[in-house]
């Protein structure tokens, strides 16, 4: 039985991440009272962040989490690059977590205020008329109801507010933005840089575009490249929920924020077809209660935000709640990861870098761009993001020798090393999808949710030309002792990306979601994670995510007031 509350908030959001600091942000900014929803525990800026500057000494296990340990309780959040003795704490446990895998499928979730905005790589790319076109044009998925310069002016909107440093490029795949000064390559990228763009002139390398301020904005700092970032940053240098959408939402009055509430189901009323509530357990108390709103925002990340939708379960949409279309859980992607090529470069011995820079390089797309780019054997492209940095002590444990000898030869930088992973777009599937398990549950006793995701010919195709491409530049760079690699035993979903599960769309038979990120079935159920994403494209998507859901809480604010919800 849930303990109805007996306030009725103007909005609720579930999720306090990248999507949900934002709906947060613009919904309090706007005069409406919000409720946040985050089943995870709080962190508070700069206070929380317990091991940001801890040396790897001052941490037990030397940065390493214990493999009984991780076994147990972190098999699959182990294997993301951000996971770490000095990060453990911001992750959830898969053990209280659990979810079924027909086809396997790395699922990385945070259990914290903020989620993955603390943890996250702050690479920042928009996405390109192209992108936003590429389902009609090659007939791969639905088309999205929206185009590029629907969008435009929220990318400008998040850019300045988030801060975003990077270099103009000038490139139709890769639209440039509201950038800050961008930071600066260090000498084997610059020699690289000029190497691979007179190699190849169609393929540019420029430096990452990151939301991490190289000047200060406002109460913020500029980055001082302590590093590392995702142990969370007290001086505001990178963009998280903590550091930008939370103070500001707090600022207004407006804000409620409750953490410890698993969101397991939301309210329906059948006579005015909209939303009324969302039904919560309080993990602390394990208490059952139920918070009203004239306006819900489900930012819960890709697939939790569609396994709330399929336990909302009522007689008007037996299957999930705005499912008319049995588009909700299919269509899922995530960006190809772990597949590239490193190389060894001889010379530069006289040069090194200063700090720990936050940041890479960054190749755009140069594949199946035009008549004169396009390939055979895949539709869609890929990038490369990478770094250059020369081998320090670590590398001890792979050389011969012992003693005094060993150890002053270490105390000396080795060679330069450089490599270039690929991030490559996967393709709207139906069958790549989650499901519910009313047969298996998680310890509040709710249904986890089964996860079917494969790849394709297409993604084999891309890949391996992604491989061949990363060595062909290396050494059109100066590299020796290239080696190319595809960790193609890598489960679908190590790259952070999720998409899809409750897409966009022109057709509410087609798609669950329309052109301002509501159900088309509910109109004040607005979806603005991940799982909107009707396509990948190839770029990080954490942008495109803050900028559509800008601009869904800009319409459904003057459509509240308009009385048309």
């Amino acid at each position: 039985m849930h303990v109805i509350q007996s306030e009725i908030y103007d909005a609720i959001v579930v999720g306090s991440g990248m999507s949900g600091g934002w709906a947060m942000k613009e919904l309090c900014e706007k005069g409406l009272k919000t409720l946040v929803l985050e089943r995870g525990r709080p962190v508070e800026h700069g206070i929380d962040y317990i091991t940001e500057h801890k040396n790897p000494w001052e941490l037990s296990f030397r940065g390493r989490v214990p493999p009984a340990v991780a076994e147990a309780d972190y098999p699959i959040q182990q294997n993301t690059y951000a996971f770490s003795e000095a990060t453990r704490h911001f992750f959830m446990k898969d053990s209280e977590h659990p979810y079924v895998q027909d086809e396997p499928y790395t699922w990385i979730q945070a259990n914290v205020v903020g989620g993955r905005s603390l943890m996250w790589a702050r690479q920042s790319y928009r996405l390109s008329p192209m992108d936003f076109e590429a389902n009609l044009r090659d007939g791969h998925g639905v088309d999205w109801p929206i185009r590029y310069d629907d969008l435009a002016p929220w990318y400008d909107y998040v850019e300045r507010t988030i801060g975003v440093s990077g270099q103009a490029e000038g490139l139709p795949q890769l639209p440039d933005g509201v950038f800050q000064p961008p930071m600066e390559m260090n000498a084997v990228e610059k020699a690289a840089k000029r190497r691979i763009e007179a190699a190849f002139p169609d393929r540019t390398v420029t430096i990452g575009r990151a939301a991490v301020l190289t000047r200060a904005l406002g109460s913020r700092a500029a980055c001082h490249y302590c590093g590392p970032c995702e142990r969370g940053c007290s001086t505001g240098s990178y963009y998280s929920t903590q550091s930008v959408a939370l103070p500001a939402a707090r600022a207004t009055g407006n804000l409620t924020l409750r953490p410890f509430s698993l969101v397991h189901n939301l309210g329906y009323d059948p006579s005015s077809g909209r939303a009324t509530s969302v039904g919560v357990i309080d993990t602390e108390s394990l208490e059952h209660l139920r918070f009203r709103a004239r306006l819900i925002f489900l930012c819960a990340s890709s697939m939790n935000t569609a396994r709330i939708l399929l336990m909302s379960r009522c007689r008007d949409f037996p299957n999930g709640i705005a499912n008319s279309s049995s588009a909700l859980g299919h269509y899922l992607m995530d960006h190809h990861y772990h597949v590239g090529a490193t190389g060894m470069f001889k010379g530069f011995e006289d040069r090194y870098w200063r700090g720990n820079r936050p940041n890479g390089i960054y190749i755009p797309r140069f594949r199946n761009l035009d008549n004169d780019t396009a390939r055979p054997d895949f539709v869609r492209g890929y990038g490369f993001q990478g770094s250059a940095g020369r081998m320090g002590w670590s590398r001890g444990s792979s050389m011969k020798g012992f003693g005094a000898e060993l150890k002053r030869s270490l105390r000396r930088p080795g060679l330069w090393t450089m490599g270039l992973g690929g991030f490559g777009e996967t393709l709207p599937r139906y069958d790549n999808r989650c499901e519910l398990d009313d047969d298996v549950t998680d310890p509040w006793g709710l249904p986890v949710l089964r996860f079917h995701v494969t790849r394709d010919a297409n993604d084999l195709a891309m890949r391996a030309d992604m491989m061949a491409t990363a060595a062909e530049m290396l050494e059109a760079a100066g590299a020796v002792d290239i080696q190319e690699y595809d960790r193609i035993e890598d489960a679908p979903g190590l790259g952070n990306h999720e998409m899809g599960a409750a897409r966009m769309g022109r057709d509410p038979t087609t798609s669950v979601l329309d052109a301002y990120n509501a159900c088309h079935d509910v109109r004040n159920l607005f979806v603005t994670d991940g799982a909107c994403m009707t396509s990948s494209a190839c770029q990080n998507p954490s942008l495109t995510y803050m900028a559509l859901t800008a601009r869904a809480c800009d319409h459904a604010v003057r459509a509240l007031a308009d009385g048309k919800l």
